[in-house]
């Protein structure tokens, strides 16, 4: 999700579609996104079929990636949500991000 200064949406960037077991999200490819947009922040999201909130070694990798990227862009990272069917996860509520 790609936002202005007043965490307005400014449009939504699906980066990737992946498969049962799972998918590979550029960096690159979102900040191009959120530069185009004039984005300030972003939240990221993806959902976990298997319903398992927990994120994984590569989630957690991914999301300090793309926080040192927007870091050095000046475009914040407010939060990584993952998604099931039954629930949700938010890095930034348990304090990960």
């Amino acid at each position: 999700m790609l936002l202005n200064r007043a965490n307005k949406v400014l449009g939504i960037y699906e980066t990737s579609t992946g498969g049962v077991a799972g998918t590979v999200a550029d960096p690159k490819l979102i900040f191009v996104a959120a530069l185009k947009a004039c984005a300030s922040s972003i939240v990221l999201c993806h959902n976990h079929p298997s319903g398992n909130l927990k994120p994984s070694a590569a989630d957690l990798q991914l999301t300090k990636k793309i926080k040192q990227g927007g870091e050095l862009l000046d475009i914040a990272v407010l939060d990584h949500i993952i998604l099931t069917s039954e629930s949700y996860y938010s890095l930034a509520d348990e304090g990960l991000l």
